[in-house]
């Protein structure tokens, strides 16, 4: 009787997001609690930005409701209405406009109309839930400019060195040796004398893509300088592949990991450079929702009976950073082979 050979066994289909969390860095990043509570602290803040208009809902006959062209504030909340979309994923400025309860200086204490209490008339609530959108909004752009920026410059400063190296080096060591805070300062105040009426966040996204993306080069060409001698560079060189696709393909996605830590710290550090901008008068118009000005509403009012206008947002401020230095720190030394 003839015995049929048994089938090889078929390999297991790996998944890639299964190799991902299994990874050594993941892992190690998963047992770290500080790391996870400043995920989940993050992931709060995120969730709070997008259900804003649920958390605050725009109150009747404000420009809010009249631009997203809603009868009453009850169509926000309605996930069948057109109204629910608009306003989470395309709100007109308007609904970015804090909610003023009087015009009264004098700061009114937590109410059912403003659940943390007024600020020179301004809901608190209202700026600080609206302010967590602005402040994602502007944080998501500002880094993803400046780390593409960062890492195009970089790539190309490491890969082909020489004098295209030295010149980029010499033009990032001009960069460095200029104060970034004032050097940031001097760029909006330009940007917007030289163009009244502007929206007031362009100047802010161009002045720190301006001054942040160096910072992000420096990282990448270090990394990049150790990937290119690496044996699987010269084995696609050897079989004609082209200088860009080298650097796309090959040099970029192992030069990553340091960067994208540092963009992730910048993430919740970016948000308070804002702030002072807002607290020095330079950043968004009086009334528009973000955290700094509710901090510059609150300079004349520090006394106890008055620590609201100064306690809230100052524990959305810290909570935020906290929250993103928490994380980035663990990422960095996840990714970190010295401590593998």
């Amino acid at each position: 009787m003839t015995t049929v050979p048994a089938a090889p066994p078929v390999p297991e289909k790996r998944s890639t997001v299964r190799d991902f969390l299994s990874s050594r860095p993941i892992q190690k990043l998963r047992r770290n609690k500080l790391a996870m509570l400043g995920l989940l602290v993050a992931t709060l803040f995120l969730l709070v930005g997008f259900f804003a208009p649920l958390i605050a809902r725009p109150s009747a006959g404000s420009n809010c409701v009249r631009d997203l062209g809603a009868s009453s504030p009850q169509e926000i909340a309605n996930p069948l209405s057109g109204v629910f979309w608009k306003a989470h994923f395309a709100a007109p400025d308007s609904c970015y406009s804090i909610e003023r309860e009087s015009f009264s200086p004098t700061p009114t204490p937590p109410s059912e109309e403003a659940r943390f209490g007024t600020s020179q008339g301004y809901d608190i609530f209202y700026g600080l839930i609206w302010g967590t959108r602005t402040m994602f909004k502007l944080s998501f752009i500002i880094v993803g400019i400046t780390l593409v920026v960062g890492v195009i410059v970089g790539a190309i400063s490491g890969y082909y060195g020489g004098w295209i190296d030295n010149l980029i080096q010499r033009f990032i060591d001009v960069l460095f040796a200029l104060p970034g805070l004032v050097l940031t300062i001097i760029l909006i105040t330009f940007l917007k004398a030289s163009n009244p009426g502007i929206d007031p966040s362009l100047p802010i996204i161009l002045a720190y893509t301006v001054t942040g993306w160096a910072s992000y080069a420096r990282i990448v060409r270090g990394d990049v300088l150790r990937t290119r001698q690496l044996e699987y560079v010269d084995a696609a060189r050897s079989l004609g592949a082209r200088d860009w696709r080298l650097i796309r393909r090959h040099i970029i996605p192992n030069s990553l990991a340091s960067v994208l830590t540092l963009a992730v710290l910048d993430l919740g550090t970016i948000p308070l450079s804002i702030a002072a901008l807002s607290f020095l008068g330079l950043g968004f118009p009086t009334g528009y929702a973000e955290w700094g000005q509710l901090v510059d509403f609150a300079r004349a009012w520090l006394q106890p009976q008055y620590w609201y206008v100064m306690v809230y947002p100052a524990a959305f401020i810290i909570l935020f950073s906290l929250a993103f230095n928490l994380f980035g720190d663990a990422l960095r030394d996840a990714y970190d082979p010295k401590t593998r």
